[in-house]
């Protein structure tokens, strides 16, 4: 019987550790070329056929794979670059979309606009000076006389009455516009105040309803259908105004109920009662507009046009 001879173990273990030392040094790889640090929008790379990747020591891609991007390149590869631009090709172009314009008008026309001349300004400022003397010597002590005969519950009814009396002119210019649920409300308004709220006295329509006045005029109307305000002017006693609404004013004339009156004296009184209630209770208002102002004629007559462009707008 002939005995095999083997090698000791601690020799084969020598040897295994060279065998795989060797290994391991023979895979590693040389020291390649020095590469330079790429910036964000330089890591966006995209393969093409038969195109070598970038850099050496890059992974090969393979025919039509796109490179995988770093993430710090994640932002880069979003942002659209302008056409003609350099990289341009390796970036998608995201192309402008349609330039947006304003929105048509709202309305039967083109609203006017909030400003308007004043060529007679010498003549308004004038007038202006004669009714704020005599809303300040006339009209305020009167009104605060009659603040104390007769209670605001009272004063509030006599302006429900002539609100109530007016309907006719809000009726035929909602319709004028072209608003048929606004002279539908103004009708149903009259029945309700006129019946419940004893002939207008109380507004049950507004409190008990909820349904609200719809203030329509005629100049209010012109100016729907794209008629400009024309200028600035102001009338004694009646107050501010302008061009196209001095022409609404004596147009819905023929619609207030006061003025067909046998009895033009008491048409004009019926007129002279009903504004000052109206100062009765708004006392103050006028002041807190042209104390503070600078120029107390220009700061009524910016109020009065922007309201009635908002009016107008609306």
């Amino acid at each position: 019987m002939r005995v095999r001879k083997c090698l000791p173990v601690p020799i084969v273990l020598s040897i295994l550790v060279l065998v795989s030392a060797d290994a391991a040094l023979s895979a590693e790889p040389g020291p390649g070329p020095r590469q330079t640090p790429l910036s964000a929008a330089d890591n966006v790379r995209v393969a093409k056929p038969g195109v070598s990747p970038g850099p050496a020591g890059a992974d090969a891609l393979a025919p039509g794979e796109d490179a995988a991007l770093p993430s710090s390149a994640a932002a880069a590869d979003n942002a659209a670059v302008p056409a003609g631009a350099a990289g341009a090709d390796n970036v998608a172009e995201t192309p402008p979309g349609p330039a947006e314009g304003p929105g048509p008008e709202e309305g039967i026309g083109q609203a006017p606009s909030a400003t308007l001349a004043d060529p007679l300004e010498p003549v308004n400022r004038a007038v202006f000076v004669f009714n704020d003397k005599a809303y300040f010597w006339v009209l305020k002590p009167v009104a605060r006389g009659y603040n104390v005969v007769v209670p605001q519950t009272v004063r509030a009814s006599v302006r429900n009455f002539f609100s109530n009396l007016a309907m006719p002119i809000r009726f035929v210019n909602n319709l004028l516009q072209g608003k048929a649920r606004g002279a539908g409300t103004e009708l149903l308004r009259l029945g309700i105040n006129s019946t419940i709220g004893m002939a207008g006295l109380f507004d049950p329509a507004k409190t008990g309803f909820h349904i609200e006045k719809r203030d329509e005029d005629l100049g209010q109307t012109l100016g729907r259908y794209g008629l400009g305000g024309g200028f600035y002017i102001v009338w004694p006693l009646l107050g501010p105004s302008s061009a196209r609404d001095t022409v609404g004013m004596a147009g819905d004339t023929f619609l207030d109920p006061v003025n067909y009156l046998t009895d033009p004296w008491a048409a004009a009184g019926v007129h002279a009662f009903k504004s000052e209630n109206e100062v009765s209770l708004s006392l103050g208002d006028y002041e807190a507009l042209t104390e503070s102002a600078l120029d107390p004629y220009v700061a009524v007559r910016d109020a009065y046009v922007q309201n009635r462009a908002k009016k107008v707008r609306e």
